[in-house]
């Protein structure tokens, strides 16, 4: 089955070759249904240029299929604008980790049921760890021993951070409604 129509709509709106991505999309999900997906796009500036890419999170009765676009400029060696598309598909049973982060502004006024301003969606499956080091210390504010060093190791293959100041409130709540939708798949798989 192609992207769903949502799903092709959600592509199109980002404007960033919806095209190349539903056909990478179609040959991941080789005929399954999609049952949710989130659209991701970002925009990245350095000093000399703007760079922008897409992560596409899809959801199939069997598989998080994942799709990531980039765009490189032209350069010396390369004359026009080019694009690399990678897509991942994990079975659910091998989804380790679904992490989710709300943001919320004035905790203590928030009422139930009121959407965060900002979701933090991070996803493990033992593919990425990402390793967090600092300088280990004995507690005594006059040691200057070299205690090594500590850390903590943490899955992290995908991590997609959606925000109402930079994308606006419906993209939080379509962040929202996949990340349910994720959640509830996963606990259903043995």
């Amino acid at each position: 089955m192609r992207p769903t129509t949502d799903l092709r709509e959600s592509l199109h709106l980002t404007g960033y070759y919806p095209e190349l991505v539903a056909d990478v999309l179609d040959v991941a999900l080789a005929g399954e249904d999609v049952l949710a997906h989130l659209v991701h796009p970002e925009t990245m500036f350095d000093r000399t240029e703007v760079r922008r890419h897409v992560t596409v999170l899809v959801l199939t009765a069997t598989r998080l299929v994942l799709a990531h676009v980039d765009d490189h400029p032209a350069d010396a060696e390369h004359p026009s604008t080019s694009a690399s598309a990678t897509t991942e598909s994990v079975p659910l049973r091998h989804l380790h980790t679904v992490a989710l982060t709300h943001g919320v502004p004035v905790p203590e006024k928030h009422r139930r049921g009121a959407p965060p301003t900002e979701l933090t969606l991070s996803l493990g499956w033992g593919a990425v760890r990402r390793v967090d080091l600092e300088p280990a210390t004995c507690g005594d504010p006059q040691c200057d021993a070299d205690h090594g060093l500590t850390g903590t190791i943490s899955p992290d293959d995908v991590v997609v951070r959606v925000s109402e100041a930079a994308e606006g409130a419906d993209a939080v709540a379509a962040a929202l409604s996949f990340a349910r939708a994720l959640s509830l798949a996963t606990a259903r798989v043995s």
